[in-house]
């Protein structure tokens, strides 16, 4: 063959392969990177023309589905959420001009029934018609609503997980909204003060006050610093860093062991006790717990918040930037977590030590009713022993029988928790000092649900405002 042609024919092949490589990087292995550019509207005008898949709760209750409008080839879908404000969050709203957000986006591929680029080029040249498969949740409308009718107009949130396997039972944020407004009203909801576009379970990290103790508690039983019976003096009052630490009421315990910490919420005690475990340890555990980075669980990164110690910038403090370590052990310092993390911590001990992912999907099936996928539960970590889990339980049972969570007390059924009271001094609170938390699990020997309750700007306690929150939310869900 004459050299030139066998020249002209490698520079066409290697042209060729080049701009292929090139189409293939944009448009295949880096489409999920296009499709997550807020810019990019072409995925969203496409599915306006998919039916997408129903949304259901986890008794079959519909939460979102797709109403078409026209014929043929000019025949369109719109979104609609029969239960208005009920799952705002964590479902979300997915519309052609505003886009879409939380389990809406996250699940958007098997709502459309696009599984892959390749998949959807193959139906195209086939002629088939692309349509949305089917996603059911493990969310129980019944506990929502509860969670929203006893926050009862209170901002704040809960978030109650199954321990075992990491479904999402409910998650409410309180105020919320109805996505169904979304195309006429998203300017004015993102201009609203209360913020009701927020979900305050996953984006909103508030100072956790004494429910951390759990976490401290865990560090110093799992690492050996203490064991259930050492004993450690707390005095009314200790000076650290040159500022007071005080117990609530200036209460002095003298010696005591960890359950009669926990059980009274002893501030001087954890104090003590988070300079025990030292600032390494202690982080250690926080990242088992997953604090410092962004929740594994079936919603976007971008719309969520990571838990943790935070400068200024914003920025997650480690354990070796001059971090009060006595502060952090009590939540205090710049501790913030959201509830959503909260509820992962109380699952984690209710698990024998083990954190599973947190999931709200629970199955995909088809446009027939076939089921294409099941949600299998899977463990993030091993966060402790199951005997440090054991023992941990045994003092969360204390505090709610004869300690500062009486109020979260169920009939006939054993809970284990933690209650919690950190001072805020945000303008919105409006002079209202106190973010009121509770956390726990029931039943307490053989745990089906746990719970993180918290309630923005109040001047109640945790055990007298968001104790009987969480009480509701797992009885509904426990029954009896």
């Amino acid at each position: 063959m004459n050299a030139r042609i066998v020249r002209l024919f490698g520079f066409i092949a290697i042209s060729f392969a080049v701009l292929v490589g090139f189409t293939s990087q944009w448009t295949v292995f880096g489409a999920e990177d296009l499709k997550q550019q807020s810019a990019n509207k072409r995925p969203l005008f496409k599915a306006q023309q998919i039916k997408r898949g129903r949304i259901t709760a986890a008794d079959g209750t519909l939460i979102a589905r797709s109403v078409g409008t026209g014929q043929g080839a000019s025949r369109q879908y719109v979104r609609e959420y029969p239960l208005g404000g009920l799952f705002g969050h964590p479902v979300g709203y997915n519309f052609v001009e505003q886009g879409n957000s939380e389990f809406e986006q996250f699940h958007n591929d098997e709502l459309t029934g696009e599984d892959s680029e390749f998949t959807t080029l193959f139906d195209e040249l086939r002629g088939r018609k692309q349509v949305g498969r089917n996603v059911s949740t493990s969310l129980d409308p019944t506990a929502q609503q509860t969670a929203f009718d006893l926050l009862a107009g209170r901002p704040g949130a809960v978030v109650a997980i199954e321990p075992d396997t990491g479904r999402v039972r409910a998650m409410a944020s309180q105020p919320p909204y109805d996505p169904n407004l979304i195309p006429e009203q998203l300017s004015e909801l993102n201009a609203d003060p209360g913020s009701s576009l927020v979900n305050r379970a996953t984006q909103s990290p508030y100072p956790p006050g004494s429910t951390f103790k759990l976490v401290t508690a865990t560090a110093a039983l799992d690492s050996g610093n203490i064991d259930p019976d050492t004993l450690i003096d707390a005095p009314a009052s200790l000076t650290v860093q040159g500022q007071p630490l005080a117990n609530s009421g200036g209460s002095a315990f003298g010696e005591i062991n960890v359950t009669t910490a926990l059980t009274n919420s002893v501030n001087t005690f954890f104090a003590k006790l988070g300079r025990r475990v030292g600032e390494e340890t202690l982080y250690e555990y926080m990242d088992r717990f997953g604090f410092n980075s962004k929740p594994d669980i079936d919603l976007p990164s971008t719309q969520l918040a990571t838990s943790g110690v935070f400068g200024p910038d914003r920025r997650p403090l480690r354990a070796d930037e001059g971090v009060d370590i006595s502060r952090i052990a009590i939540g205090q310092e710049r501790l913030l977590t959201t509830p959503l993390q909260m509820a992962e911590v109380v699952a984690t001990i209710a698990n024998d030590g083990d954190l599973m992912k947190p999931r709200i999907w629970d199955t995909v099936s088809d446009v027939d009713g076939r089921t294409v996928d099941t949600m299998e539960p899977s463990r993030q970590s091993e966060v402790m022993s199951e005997e440090t889990a054991s023992q941990l339980t045994e003092a969360m049972r204390a505090v709610v029988d004869e300690g500062t969570g009486t109020a979260a007390a169920l009939s006939g059924i054993d809970v284990a928790g933690k209650t919690g009271t950190a001072e805020v001094m945000r303008e919105e609170c409006a002079g209202l000092p106190n973010q009121a938390w509770f956390v726990g699990f029931a039943p307490a020997d053989d745990p089906q649900i746990a719970v993180a309750a918290t309630v923005e700007c109040t001047d109640g306690q945790g055990g007298t405002v968001a104790a009987p929150i969480a009480a509701g939310v797992m009885q509904t869900l426990i029954g009896g």
